[in-house]
């Protein structure tokens, strides 16, 4: 935990969330800036800055993050939906605690940004 992250305070429970998920190595909850009708984010427990920060001790805790957004994706009717990792500022990656976007109820283009 980094006592500065906004991730690892909603993580802690610090700052409220509206969440789908939680369990012992993740948490999930809608973006308060949604780019689509279904937009949410999946982090982990565990701060990493980004993907950069990942490393093989990491590999099933990433691979847990997919699988659970993808199970949440469709739970919340997006059967079709994209999933993003920023990594790094000019990636628009904004806030540095790693994190999956998953987005989807609508069409997405190619390419994105």
């Amino acid at each position: 935990m980094s006592s500065d992250c906004i991730f690892c305070k909603i993580s802690n429970g610090e700052i409220p969330a509206k969440k789908l998920h939680e369990d012992a190595d993740l948490i999930a909850f809608w973006d308060l800036s949604p780019q689509a009708p279904k937009h949410f984010l999946v982090i982990p427990r565990k701060h990493l800055c980004g993907p950069e920060a990942i490393t093989p001790e990491d590999e099933a805790l990433i691979g847990k993050l997919l699988r659970v957004g993808g199970e949440l994706a469709r739970a919340n009717g997006a059967e079709h939906y994209r999933l993003v990792l920023n990594n790094g500022a000019e990636a628009g990656q904004t806030v540095f605690h790693l994190h999956l976007h998953v987005l989807g109820g609508r069409p997405l283009t190619w390419p994105p940004g």
